[in-house]
């Protein structure tokens, strides 16, 4: 579903070189052998160079399709989204020593050629998370951009408008990570004039802008919808210009979770583990995939 955009570098340079030459060699001084060991060195061939390419490239997520999201506060639990998601959201301000979490992953990410990107998020407390020092979750932040599995981060729009996070954006773009700006209402759904402001104030400062509001009833839920088809219109007429995610939150809302990347929406979320969903009215990942993939409609 995910597009990914990749940096490469030659995964047979230096030091493969040697090896792919010896590899070469061996081949030739052992023409005869049967065809049961010439498939066993093929497969393991391709293993290695899955790898290594792995290891080498640097994909930052772009979101040009659809990208199902797996939320968690713990890494451990990756290789279980594996089957449906996309990607992980790496919740930093509810794990413990997050940035130690991430390295560690960085390193089963380099090795491991079906394991996921992060979307890192440490949501302030003002914000609806759980991270209190601005200063320190900022830092942590700009810190892990450095990794490879990190393909993008997760930015309060507020942040970004008060220059707060400047530093934070401007690094981002220079290693190429994804930059996702968000703003949540957990009071109520605004306008559908007010939500377009945000959203395209949103798309100014980020890659990506983030809208998720509370809906009450199906008209607060009908209106994001319009939104968000407003700008998925505008953003494949520019270009790409406005690439956004949508989502109401609560039960009147949680209906849009599956129907907003009908509408243009690119970015779904839902937890690994149900019991522990990040936000309310969130499916469960299993859920979110299949009706994601039963509503995708035919080009129009």
């Amino acid at each position: 579903m995910s597009t990914l955009v990749a940096h490469y570098c030659d995964p047979y340079s230096n030091s493969n070189n040697s090896t792919s030459a010896n590899n070469s060699t061996n081949s030739n001084t052992n023409t005869n052998t049967n065809t049961n060991t010439n498939t066993t060195q093929t497969a393991t061939t391709d293993t290695v160079f899955r790898s290594l390419t792995h290891h080498c490239i640097r994909m930052g997520l772009e979101f040009e399709s659809f990208t199902l999201t797996a939320s968690t506060a713990d890494l451990s639990e990756e290789p279980a989204a594996r089957s449906h998601a996309d990607a992980i959201e790496f919740r930093m301000d509810l794990a413990s020593e997050p940035v130690a979490a991430l390295e560690s992953y960085d390193a089963v990410y380099e090795e491991t050629a079906d394991a996921l990107p992060v979307l890192a998020t440490n949501r302030a407390v003002w914000e609806g998370g759980e991270a209190e020092d601005d200063k320190e979750r900022l830092d942590a932040l700009g810190e892990v951009t450095k990794l490879d599995a990190v393909q993008a981060i997760d930015i309060e729009l507020a942040s970004l408008r008060d220059g707060t996070a400047t530093a934070l954006r401007e690094t981002a773009a220079a290693r190429d990570v994804t930059v996702v700006a968000s703003a949540h209402d957990f009071e109520e759904t605004p306008s559908v004039a007010a939500m377009s402001e945000t959203l395209t104030d949103a798309c100014r400062y980020g890659d990506v802008g983030k809208l998720a509001v509370t809906a009450t009833d199906r008209s607060d839920a009908l209106a994001l919808l319009t939104v968000t088809h407003q700008l998925a219109r505008e953003g494949e007429q520019r270009e790409g210009e406005h690439t956004i995610a949508t989502m109401a939150m609560g039960a009147a809302g949680s209906h849009t979770r599956a129907v907003a990347p009908v509408y243009g929406s690119r970015i779904g979320y839902a937890p690994v583990n149900p019991a522990k969903a990040t936000a309310p009215g969130q499916y469960d990942l299993e859920t979110l995939s299949r009706l994601v993939s039963e509503l995708e409609p035919a080009d129009d």
